[in-house]
């Protein structure tokens, strides 16, 4: 296993908490709607300019069209939805571990659905997740934010994980950079109809503060996506993913080193993170996943 494996994939985590961490300075003279949007808009622009500079034409492949036409509009524009208003519910530590069970769920999709083996790992890893899930949701009346408000990264994690599958098959037909820009249009053009559908297209509108915020946090996020795909091309994703999920880890560091004034760090949180990144690394420590 080459040692450039694990530099990208940690390099991923951290794109992804200085992500969540700036998407959540953005929303505090702002919202959601904005947050999102912005956040896939970023994307799509940044991943067709790599796309043109590197991919050949022979290597646009039209038959994943349609595989990563349905991961972005359930996995990139239903998960980053929720992953934004998940921030602004309950912090970003919280949301950043909570969401960090997309492996999990799609663990428990191959047991329930591909008949896959319950091991020791598996029952160890989601004992931890529980705990941590656990601890997290008794922090919420210390922290200020309701129990309640836990469906959004449940659901930010659930749309993530659904679309494994989808991902991997469509993986099979191109390359992952002609992937990442299809699956992210895609997600941009749900995103900006579900906007508009809802009537809250005003709310996109945001003072140049918060809009540079979101700018940043798209492009931390969506190159924390690349760095994955170049982890892999290093070593297993059995290695590559669980280092990856050590995001919300680096989301408490830098709630440490940068403090909102928001939120409070307390051991209900910082233990409860530790407990899901623990499970997530058991559980996907022989699972061939990839990222949302």
């Amino acid at each position: 296993m080459s040692p450039t494996a694990h530099v990208f994939a940690l390099a991923s985590a951290c794109c992804s908490a200085v992500a969540t961490t700036l998407i959540q300075r953005g929303l505090r003279r702002s919202n959601f709607y904005a947050g999102f949007w912005i956040n896939v808009v970023v994307g799509a622009v940044g991943f067709w300019i790599a796309v043109l500079l590197t991919v050949p034409r022979e290597g646009y492949h039209w038959r994943a069209i349609p595989y990563f036409v349905v991961s972005g509009v359930v996995g990139t524009a239903g998960g980053r939805l929720f992953r934004v208003a998940a921030i602004e519910k309950v912090g970003a530590p919280v949301a950043a571990s909570i969401n960090n069970l997309s492996p999990l769920i799609a663990t428990g999709m191959a047991i329930l659905f591909l008949g896959e083996r319950v091991t020791v790992p598996i029952l160890a890893g989601t004992l931890a997740i529980v705990l941590g899930t656990v601890l997290l949701s008794l922090s919420g009346k210390y922290v200020g934010f309701r129990a309640g408000h836990l469906v959004y990264p449940f659901l930010s994690a659930s749309c993530f994980g659904v679309v494994q599958i989808v991902r991997k098959l469509g993986l099979e037909e191109a390359g992952p950079l002609f992937d990442a820009a299809i699956n992210v249009t895609a997600a941009m053009v749900a995103s900006t109809a579900f906007v508009l559908a809802t009537g809250n297209a005003p709310a996109l509108a945001c003072d140049g503060r918060s809009l540079l915020y979101f700018i940043g946090g798209g492009i931390a996020e969506n190159t924390g996506v690349l760095l994955v795909f170049v982890a892999l091309g290093f070593g297993g994703v059995s290695v590559v993913t669980p280092l990856t999920g050590t995001a919300p880890l680096f989301v408490l560091l830098l709630t440490f080193l940068f403090p909102s004034g928001v939120e409070r760090l307390g051991w209900r949180i910082t233990v409860g993170a530790a407990l899901i990144v623990l499970g997530v690394f058991l559980l996907t420590g022989s699972k061939h996943l990839l990222p949302g």
